[in-house]
């Protein structure tokens, strides 16, 4: 009887201790968890008009000045038809862009990846991009021809921003454990994240080519799981008001909800920003979205 009475609170003692032991290891992992989810969803907005106004006139120019963005087009031949209206609209104002393509184009001129695969051509591009031009410029914006930028509103978003921090900016998407800039709007990184990224470019432990990886996934997450192990992490772009700047809706559904949603107010007015997503009939089929970033306060 005692034999067994002392079996009994061994039995609890060891079931006690065993209980605390995962107790303290389930802490331990919620803990790392909640860290790295701070480190992974940040919410980053453009400067309000109360932030502009402090700004004098000279420091807001001096700050212009500075902002050297480099704009980055992955093309393929399919695009084909929609790299002139880019070409003469919004590119036109990126301090610089270049268009990168799949293979030779010749109707235009292109920088050729010699690659069908969107991980290859935006790992090549973006190497070519930060070996060329590190001490030219600050902040480069990737995209695809079926995309709309104002640059203008880019820069202001980025007024105050220092591109000697490892930012990497646009619309966050959430796939399990992953957080990544969704790459239909367009990708933002600062000069830091540039030179991360480029040193992890042949560890393919940490940064593999597409071809080596088990099974296969979009370029944009293959994009974040690189600049997490080199410490960056998505940011959603917003602006003042916490609104996305990079909203992926179509137009059409956009409209829809204003006029339902909002009916006294205007789609157009100042401050309203939006990734979109249209149908142009006149140059083809393909969807194109557009950024609306904040308009600088007059």
């Amino acid at each position: 009887m005692l034999s067994e009475s002392s079996s009994f609170l061994k039995g609890v003692m060891l079931g006690s201790i065993f209980c605390a032991l995962i107790t303290m290891l389930g802490h331990i992992r919620i803990g790392h968890g909640n860290r790295m989810h701070h480190h992974e969803h940040h919410h980053l907005q453009a400067p309000n008009k109360e932030d502009i106004l402090k700004i004098s006139e000279d420091e807001r120019m001096e700050l212009s000045k500075s902002f050297r963005v480099y704009c980055i087009i992955l093309v393929k031949p399919k695009d084909v038809s929609l790299w002139a209206a880019v070409k003469e609209t919004w590119t036109k104002h990126c301090d610089k862009a270049e268009f990168f393509s799949s293979e030779n184009v010749k109707v235009f001129e292109s920088i050729n990846m010699d690659t069908n695969d969107m991980w290859l051509m935006m790992r090549k591009a973006y190497k070519y991009a930060f070996d060329k031009y590190r001490d030219q410029y600050n902040w480069f914006f990737l995209a695809r021809p079926t995309t709309f930028a104002i640059i203008e509103n880019l820069k202001y978003f980025l007024l105050k921003k220092d591109p000697s921090q490892p930012f990497y900016l646009g619309h966050t998407i959430k796939s399990g454990d992953l957080e990544y800039v969704g790459m239909e709007g367009g990708i933002v990184l600062s000069i830091e994240s540039m030179k991360r990224l480029n040193s992890l470019l042949n560890i393919p432990e940490k940064c593999p080519e597409q071809g080596g990886m088990i099974w296969k996934i979009s370029e944009d997450k293959q994009l974040a799981v690189c600049l997490k192990y080199a410490g960056v992490f998505a940011e959603n772009a917003e602006d003042a008001d916490g609104k996305d700047v990079f909203n992926t809706k179509s137009v059409g559904l956009s409209i829809k909800e204003a006029m339902t949603y909002h009916p006294n107010q205007s789609l157009c007015r100042p401050g309203w920003s939006a990734v979109e997503r249209s149908r142009l009939t006149a140059s083809s089929a393909s969807q194109v979205h557009a950024i609306l970033l904040p308009q600088p306060p007059e």
